[in-house]
């Protein structure tokens, strides 16, 4: 049995894929100081897995409190780091709070690492380290470009501290460059629940649709795209966390070929935000009150992946579509409890 840590483990993403650890028997400890997320996560986890999971309440840009944790946990055998602050508009206003917090945690997290001798690292990156992609679907040999607002840029520095790392030490890192996770647990007992107001269009979607917002903003209908609103890759979570726990699985069975290796995480597929709208109605029944709006700072126009690596190195295959992330998404909204 493999001791993972999850950073951010109580969130959205980092909730999912400690149940997917779990169920695959490997021990879980979470670090996650509940700026943007829920304890009662880890009671959802138990309802679902029957097992206990142990939070550390700790602010990672602490690197004291950091360097005190790893002295007493020593015996780690791989990290996936999820912790960050992620929302791209918010970024666009608040770049300094988002460099100091996304890059300061990475750095006290592998300091961390290289004192306790852990040596696999799972990297939750972002398709916005790609920016405005010319061809699509982007590869994992896409040029990067310069991106469009600082949380993509802090995407981008951290894979390269990352790359340098592996470079010039014995730490193997696998970065995992994701698109857009929505939807839920099909039992509804964890899901999106963030303290911060939603800023992603599914559960500003089933907010809107459940009456806790008046009514949802496309932002921006003239874009070159085939209905004028932003085209987006919308992966399951239940998928992107089998994609972290095969990643981890990954590196502990010494499958990768070098100490740095990318995956893009998606289901292949280019929705457009009318499309989405379009699917959750057909799913729910419910017709959703939105209105059109300027386009937002810091979005790209279109984006969706080519996930063929992953499927040949990490044995990973999407299980879930776009209608079923729309109904799980609205089933836990319904039921949400926090």
């Amino acid at each position: 049995m493999s001791k993972v840590l999850v950073t951010g483990g109580c969130g959205y993403i980092g909730s999912h894929t400690i149940v997917s650890l779990l169920s695959e028997g490997h021990e879980v400890i979470s670090i996650d100081n509940l700026t943007n997320s829920y304890i009662e996560s880890l009671a959802g986890i138990k309802k679902i897995t029957g097992q206990d999971v142990i939070n550390h309440n700790i602010d990672l840009c602490d690197g004291p409190a950091v360097d005190a944790f790893f002295s007493q946990h020593d015996d780690i055998d791989a990290i996936i780091h999820f912790a960050a602050l992620k929302a791209v508009g918010e970024s666009v206003k608040e770049p300094l709070r988002y460099f100091q917090n996304n890059v300061d945690s990475l750095l006290h997290v592998l300091k961390g690492a290289e004192k306790t001798g852990v040596k696999n690292f799972i990297f939750s990156s972002s398709c916005t380290v790609y920016g405005q992609a010319t061809d699509l679907p982007v590869t994992e040999d896409t040029e990067m470009k310069e991106a469009e607002s600082p949380y993509g840029r802090t995407k981008q520095i951290g894979e390269q501290i990352l790359k340098d790392l592996s470079t010039h030490t014995d730490l193997n890192v696998l970065s995992l460059r994701y698109f857009n996770p929505a939807g839920a647990h099909p039992t509804t007992h964890i899901g999106e629940s963030a303290r911060t107001p939603a800023l992603n269009l599914v559960p500003v979607i089933t907010e809107t649709a459940a009456g806790k917002r008046k009514e949802c903003t496309v932002f921006g209908a003239d874009y070159d795209t085939r209905d004028g609103s932003c085209i987006r890759d919308y992966i399951h979570v239940v998928d992107l966390a089998d994609a972290h726990r095969l990643s981890v699985e990954y590196l502990l069975n010494g499958k990768n070929d070098s100490s740095y290796e990318v995956f893009n995480l998606g289901i292949g597929e280019g929705v457009s935000v009318l499309e989405a709208i379009s699917a959750f109605e057909k799913v729910s029944g419910k017709k959703l009150n939105y209105t059109i709006g300027p386009r937002r700072p810091g979005d790209v126009i279109a984006i969706y992946s080519n996930y063929k690596k992953a499927k040949d190195r990490l044995g990973w295959n999407p299980k879930y579509g776009v209608d079923d992330i729309m109904s799980t998404a609205w089933d836990w909204e319904v039921k949400r409890p926090y």
